[in-house]
């Protein structure tokens, strides 16, 4: 799914792909042909990109994000992991 073949980029991927999933195709009724899953993935997907407002892109769509000139604020926090300590 990546072109760079980056472990990062796989993982936000699968963000994207488990978004859509939770989101949209768990909730509705399983369509009835492959042509009527295609038609409503691509439906969903269009309103991802070009409608639903994400928090780390300051609540733009990721349309309006793409099209912004500059940087976008960082809107997310890393994840620090702390080792942890072995007592017994």
């Amino acid at each position: 799914m990546t072109e760079d073949y980056k472990p990062t980029d796989n993982a936000i991927a699968e963000r994207i792909n488990g978004i859509i999933k939770t989101e949209w195709l768990y909730r509705k009724q399983k369509p009835g042909t492959i042509e009527e899953a295609r038609e409503e993935i691509d439906r969903d997907i269009t309103f991802y990109n070009t409608q639903r407002p994400h928090m780390s892109n300051g609540m733009l769509t990721p349309e309006q994000a793409h099209h912004m000139q500059g940087e976008l604020t960082r809107c997310w926090k890393n994840k620090i992991y702390h080792k942890q300590d072995k007592r017994e």
